[in-house]
C-alpha cells in the first residue's frame, strides 16, 4: 500500500484543526471520503439526477442503471449468491431493525431465545429487547473472556434447542475483538437458529464472504467504508428473505393495490419501500471500487500493524490502560489514569488530533470493563504511524495538563 499516495485522495484530511495538521484517529465511527466518491455524488446529482425504477426517460434510465449497477457491485464485494439478496438500507441500524421486526416477529413466540453478546453496539441490543418484549422470548447473552473474547464452548453452551436467533457483530467497536462468527453461524445451524452478523466494523476493513461465513443476515453501513452517509446494505439469504414480510409500505415496494389489499413486489425491492436511496448507493458503488482497488487484504495487514504500533508506543505512558485482546482490528481504546476521556480527547483536539470518547454506544460493554467511558484510537488505510507518534505525543501533553493525577 502506498499510503502517502492514498491520503491524497482525501481532500478532507489536509488542513489545520486547531493550528495543527490534523490527525484523524475516529474511522470506526465514520471514515473519510474519497475524493472518487465526492465526485461519483457530485456526478449523479449534476448529470442524471432522477427517481429510479419509475421513469422511461434518459435520466430515469441512467439512475436506475447506476442504483442497480452499485447493487451489483455490493453482491460481488461480499458475494451473495444474487443481488436479490443485496437490500439498501439507511445503514446497520435499520437492517439489524428491519430483521427482529419481521424475522423475529414472525418466527419468535414465549420461551424462544435470542443470543447477542455484552459486546454489542446498541443498535444490536434494542432492537431484540424490543422483539423480545413483544414475542415472550427470553434474550441471553454469551459470556465474554476476560481479555474481551468469545470462547466457543460458552457459544455452545449458551445456544439451545430453544434458540431461534443468534446475533452477534464480527468486529467489536470498541475492543477490537474479531469473533469467530463462521463457527457460531455453526453452532446456530446446528440447533436450528438463524444467524445475523452486524458487520458495520468488518467490512470496511477486511474480505467478506457471506456464503463461506454461512451467515443468514449481515448488516453494514456505507459511512464506515469510505461511502456517503445514510446507505447501508442488508444481506440476506433469499430462502429467508422470501418468507419476511416488508416493514415499511408505501410507492416503489408494491406489485399491485387494490382498495382493501395489496402485493409485493418481488427481492430486493420489496424491502425498499419509497423513493430509494438512490445517490447514496451510487456513492456506496464508488467507494467499493476504491478500496477494490486498493485491497481489503492490504487495507486489514496495514490496520493490524498500526494496531500492534500504538499499543507498543502507547503502553510506555505511566497510567495507561488498554481494554481489548491482543489479536485485533485496527483500533485502541484506552484510559490514561484517572483523566475523563472527554477531558483527554478536549486536550488532544488542541492538538489537531480526533479520537473518540465516550460509552460508544456500548454501555453494557463499559458496565462489563467497570468504567462510565473510555477513548479511542481507530485506523483506517489513510493513517501512519507519525500518526500514532502524534498521538502518544498528545498523550503526553495530555499528562502534564492534567499532572496532579499521575
Amino acid at each position: 500500500m502506498d499510503v502517502k499516495a492514498i491520503r491524497e485522495a482525501f481532500p478532507v484530511l489536509h488542513q489545520e484543526v486547531n493550528g495543527h495538521p490534523l490527525v484523524y484517529l475516529d474511522s470506526s465511527a465514520t471514515s473519510q471520503k474519497p475524493i472518487k466518491v465526492i465526485e461519483k455524488l457530485d456526478e449523479y446529482y449534476r448529470g442524471y439526477n432522477s427517481n429510479v425504477h419509475r421513469g422511461v426517460h434518459t435520466l430515469g434510465t441512467r439512475a436506475t442503471d447506476e442504483y442497480e449497477g452499485a447493487r451489483e457491485k455490493v453482491r460481488r464485494f461480499i458475494n451473495a449468491s444474487s443481488t436479490e439478496e443485496v437490500i439498501f438500507t439507511r445503514g446497520t441500524t435499520t437492517a439489524i431493525n428491519t430483521v427482529a421486526v419481521s424475522y423475529g416477529r414472525a418466527n419468535l413466540s414465549e420461551g424462544d431465545e435470542v443470543i447477542i453478546t455484552p459486546m454489542e453496539h446498541h443498535s444490536n441490543i434494542i432492537p431484540w429487547q424490543q422483539i423480545v418484549k413483544e414475542t415472550g422470548a427470553n434474550l441471553k447473552y454469551i459470556p465474554l473472556q476476560p481479555d474481551g473474547t468469545i470462547r466457543i464452548e460458552d457459544v455452545k453452551e449458551t445456544i439451545t434447542p430453544k434458540t431461534k436467533i443468534v446475533a452477534v457483530m464480527h468486529v467489536s467497536n470498541v475492543l477490537g475483538t474479531i469473533n469467530p462468527v463462521k463457527e457460531i453461524a455453526r453452532v446456530a445451524h446446528e440447533q436450528g437458529a438463524v444467524m445475523l452478523v452486524d458487520g458495520a466494523q468488518s467490512v470496511p476493513h477486511m474480505s467478506i464472504d457471506v456464503q463461506d461465513l454461512d451467515a443468514d443476515f449481515y448488516a453494514f453501513s456505507g459511512h464506515k467504508m469510505c461511502g456517503p452517509t445514510g446507505v447501508g446494505v442488508l444481506y440476506g439469504k433469499k430462502s429467508l428473505l422470501d418468507k419476511m414480510e416488508p416493514v415499511e409500505f408505501g410507492g416503489e415496494m408494491i406489485d399491485f393495490v387494490n382498495l382493501y389489499d395489496s402485493t409485493w413486489k418481488e427481492l430486493p425491492w420489496k424491502f425498499e419501500g419509497g423513493t430509494p436511496i438512490i445517490a447514496g448507493a451510487v456513492g456506496l458503488g464508488a467507494a467499493i471500487d476504491f478500496l477494490t482497488n486498493i485491497g481489503l487484504d492490504e487495507i486489514r495487514d496495514h490496520e493490524e500493524k498500526l494496531a500492534a504500533y500504538a499499543i507498543q508506543e502507547m503502553s510506555k505512558l505511566d497510567g495507561m490502560k488498554i481494554y481489548g485482546p491482543d489479536q485485533r482490528a485496527g483500533l485502541v481504546t484506552f484510559n490514561l489514569a484517572d483523566v475523563h476521556p472527554h477531558d483527554l480527547a478536549t486536550v488532544l483536539d488542541a492538538e489537531g488530533i480526533a479520537v473518540r470518547a465516550g460509552h460508544h454506544c456500548a454501555q453494557p460493554l463499559m458496565r462489563w470493563l467497570d468504567v462510565s467511558a473510555t477513548a479511542r484510537a481507530s485506523f483506517y488505510l489513510y493513517n501512519t504511524e507519525e500518526d500514532i507518534d502524534r498521538l502518544v505525543a498528545g498523550l503526553q501533553t495530555t499528562k502534564e495538563y492534567f499532572g496532579d493525577v499521575f
